[in-house]
């Protein structure tokens, strides 16, 4: 009887819940990063790559302190968003007074662990080139590349460039011209 008991105990466990309630209430997450020019971030995401700038916030400094974020600072950050609505994309800018982030080795993205880059799905890779030009922002390398039949559909193409403080940043969409 036990055995049966400990089987039938160990069955259940392996089972997913169905009738409770779901783990996450947003299927999308929100990505903070500090960054070393906060205006010169925030121009490259809303003009250069299109995201909407929304109204931000401020952690006091006992919060962000409490919750392991700071050393004793504030934090003023500025929210961006890709989409609209609660599960739009949410890109958190924040630069912390007083303080001068370190910055990693971003030539590649095997040069450190961590996260590396972002992937933004464009509509037209041709206009975002033109708008992050009007930033000053050429692509990287040979961008944009063909993507092959076997990593996307027929005609997507792979643009790389990097943002203010060296983050590499992927644009993946078709080209108009």
């Amino acid at each position: 009887m036990n055995r049966v008991f400990t089987v039938l105990i160990a069955a259940c466990l392996a089972l997913p819940c169905v009738a409770g309630e779901p783990a996450f209430t947003r299927s999308t997450i929100d990505l903070g990063c500090v960054v070393g020019d906060l205006d010169a971030s925030v121009r490259f995401y809303t003009e250069g790559i299109g995201f909407q700038e929304l109204k931000g916030f401020e952690v006091p400094a006992p919060l962000a302190t409490d919750a392991g974020l700071t050393d004793g600072k504030p934090l003023a950050i500025r929210v961006l968003v890709l989409g609209s609505g609660e599960s739009a994309t949410k890109l958190k800018l924040m630069q912390v007074a007083g303080t001068t982030p370190r910055t990693g080795d971003t030539e590649f993205i095997h040069s450190r662990a961590g996260f590396r880059y972002l992937t933004i799905f464009v509509a037209d890779t041709d206009a975002a080139l033109a708008r992050l030009a009007k930033v000053g922002v050429k692509p990287v390398a040979k961008s944009p590349v063909a993507l092959p039949a076997s990593l996307a559909p027929a005609g997507m193409h792979l643009t790389c460039v990097r943002d203010p403080d060296g983050n590499l940043v992927e644009l993946i969409g078709p080209r108009t011209k």
